[in-house]
């Protein structure tokens, strides 16, 4: 089922974590309560309706609605990683799907989550690589992240995680803020964007190949722009990105390779709300029945995965059982 997206996000993320800081403060921590509130009808934080959160959540839900007794999964867009933890530690979600970078950043306390440590997110799983596309259209004459510099970009939808690659890979070529005009857009609207020439370029952070590009590139000239090797190595070295190679059989249009950067797209879940047998049983449902998953990216769902990008964020007690018996701890 697909429930109504909320509207946590209309606040933006800096302005409703420092909320639920204050709330964090007052009762030691988030929401969510204790063993007595554990939950089983779920609510489950994807993205924007044209990226892949949301239809692998959509997959998921109805994934764990088959093979779970007595669980109910309510699956909703969202601006993705940083709206779906706040609403996990708000005790409003209980499952989400983010960047591997922005729950490391949550748990603690930096970033868009500065003075707000979210305490109650546990680790459930790796999903696959996700990958920083910077697309322009072949006419705009953007040859290296170095020209985006004054252009008019789109660098992510509020509440997501994607700003903070942008914010990263334009700095890493000196651009600013101030030095170029930023559109906080979801990745559907980018594209829209893009299309229409009201924007430049449009950076964001996806599993690839991603739908929603091939369908811009069938009626338009599309170019992905990559970075430079050494540049790509430096943000690395300095961040929690990894380096990554969009390959030429990612998308038609693609003539060589692209380097760029990437993060984990992981399965979080409430440790306040889910509790460890529940989040057992949607462990081990996310790898035996990543085969039912239509979308590309289930090809790349699987135990090799499992704890890329963890990081600092704790295993949900329930995940830390399932990989036990799997001998992957």
């Amino acid at each position: 089922m697909r429930i109504g997206r909320r509207t946590f996000a209309t606040l933006g993320p800096v302005a409703a974590l420092g909320l639920l800081a204050a709330c964090g403060n007052e009762s030691g921590g988030g929401t969510g309560g204790g063993e007595g509130d554990f939950v089983t009808d779920l609510t489950f934080g994807t993205g924007g309706t044209g990226g892949v959160y949301y239809p692998l959540g959509g997959e998921y839900a109805a994934i764990y609605e088959d093979n779970i007794e007595g669980v109910t999964v309510n699956y909703t867009d969202s601006g993705a990683s940083v709206e779906n933890i706040g609403k996990i530690f708000q005790g409003e979600w209980q499952l989400g799907i983010v960047q591997s970078d922005t729950a490391n950043s949550a748990v603690i306390g930096e970033g868009e989550f500065e003075g707000a440590q979210v305490d109650n997110l546990g680790w459930i799983a790796g999903l696959y690589p996700e990958a920083a596309h910077i697309v322009t259209l072949a006419s705009s004459g953007i040859e290296s992240p170095a020209d985006l510099a004054g252009k008019k970009i789109a660098v992510g939808d509020v509440g997501s995680g994607t700003r903070a690659v942008s914010d990263a890979i334009l700095a890493a070529y000196d651009i600013g803020e101030g030095d170029y005009e930023p559109f906080e857009q979801d990745f559907a609207s980018s594209l829209d964007l893009l299309r229409d020439n009201n924007i430049d370029a449009s950076l964001f952070v996806v599993g690839t190949p991603t739908g929603s590009l091939g369908d811009l590139a069938a009626t338009n000239e599309v170019k992905l722009v990559s970075l430079d090797q050494e540049t790509a190595d430096q943000v690395a070295g300095e961040t929690l990105f990894d380096v990554y190679t969009i390959e030429t059989d990612s998308y038609d249009f693609l003539e060589e390779p692209v380097i760029t950067l990437s993060v984990a797209a992981a399965l979080v879940a409430s440790t306040t709300q889910v509790s460890p047998e529940l989040g057992y049983e949607i462990t081990k449902a996310t790898f035996e029945h990543a085969g039912e998953i239509t979308l590309p990216q289930s090809s790349l769902i699987g135990h090799d995965f499992a704890l890329s990008g963890q990081g600092e964020v704790p295993l949900h007690p329930g995940a830390e059982q399932y990989y036990e018996e799997e001998g992957l701890l």
